[in-house]
């Protein structure tokens, strides 16, 4: 009999269409490299030290050189270099080359070409993330990040076989934000009888997903901070399936967040989580900035610059929190495994 895990996995691929796989490993690392890059080339025209930062950002600079360092970026004397035009003409070339290997649509070069261009106004707080991530309120820049690429088209499909098949009808899904996932699953669920609580801690959020997905009368919105405790809002084992995509990270203890999760999990409820195992350079234009001047985290990442846990580290915070993970994708040895964003499904 096929496991679960497999069968997700065979959606996942089944939804990229026959996607050529064989170069995203290279590809992610032509953007991440070439990212960074243009981080270097903003950093080496300041002199290695941006002068005009907001207290709150103060950190990033920092962060930002020791990611040059690591990758043995910075000039000889220490400081960064600068660089020549061509070498930013062909900055930008890689990246919507390396975009496009990867199956994201042009939204997202754009979006890293306008964070680069605005890191100074990013660190002196006269740009904010929000304003590049949904420019005018329009959420197709986000959804090219967390939805139209190759990844999360596997993974949403993946994560839609396992709901298929687990069959469960009370629902809560947390930090739902552009509802990423939430558009496959909702078709999968309409005419059955079921409690769907879609949350977020953002009303822009929320009111964004009643316009989208008001017609499904199942569906209940709620604000919540999963960072406070969910005994509150709702009762203990008062929910068959809790779902997270990309969302535990922003927890200030994820171990804490997770034991939560299983205090309103009925005794055989089950967790769906996607999250990002790995920080790419192709993230240090937005993520610092999206959680900067937040409370400190008090899980592995107390006292680091560290945005995610890793997947070793998940799957151990699953365990502790009495979750047991019955699904990991995509197989460590999978090219997708080089986006580092992982599905994990773990009962209670």
């Amino acid at each position: 009999m096929t496991s679960l895990g497999e069968r997700a996995h065979e959606a996942g691929i089944a939804a990229l269409n026959s996607t050529l796989l064989t170069g995203l490993r290279p590809a992610v690392r032509q953007l991440d490299l070439a990212v960074l890059t243009g981080i270097a080339a903003f950093l080496g025209e300041a002199g290695g030290a941006p002068s005009d930062v907001a207290p709150r950002h103060a950190w990033i600079p920092g962060h930002w050189r020791a990611a040059l360092a690591a990758e043995g970026m910075p000039a000889p004397d220490g400081r960064v270099r600068r660089y020549r035009r061509a070498e930013l003409i062909t900055v930008r070339k890689t990246i919507d080359a390396a975009r496009q290997a990867l199956g994201y649509p042009p939204e997202l070069t754009r979006y890293l070409l306008d964070s680069l261009r605005h890191l100074p106004e990013l660190l002196n707080d006269q740009v904010s993330p929000q304003s590049l991530l949904f420019p005018n309120g329009d959420l197709d820049t986000a959804a090219a990040a967390y939805r139209d690429n190759s990844i999360n088209r596997y993974l949403n499909a993946a994560a839609v076989e396992v709901t298929r098949g687990l069959m469960r009808d009370r629902v809560l899904e947390l930090g739902a934000g552009t509802g990423s996932l939430t558009a496959d699953l909702l078709p999968v669920m309409d005419g059955r009888a079921i409690d769907y609580v879609f949350t977020d801690l953002s009303a822009f959020f929320l009111e964004s997903a009643r316009e989208r997905f008001g017609r499904h009368r199942f569906l209940r919105f709620e604000v919540v901070d999963f960072n406070q405790d969910l005994s509150d809002p709702f009762a203990p084992a008062s929910f068959d399936l809790v779902i997270a995509v990309n969302a535990a990270h922003n927890a200030l203890h994820t171990g804490d967040l997770l034991a939560q999760i299983r205090n309103v999990l009925a005794p055989d409820g089950s967790l769906v989580l996607i999250e990002t195992c790995h920080e790419h350079h192709q993230s240090l234009v937005s993520m610092p900035f999206l959680l900067s001047g937040r409370k400190e985290r008090r899980d592995h990442r107390a006292g680091t610059a560290r945005t995610y846990l890793t997947h070793t580290e998940w799957l151990r915070a699953l365990e502790t929190a009495g979750l047991k993970p019955v699904v990991d994708l995509p197989h460590p040895d999978h090219p997708l495994s080089a986006f580092s964003q992982r599905l994990f499904v773990a009962h209670r």
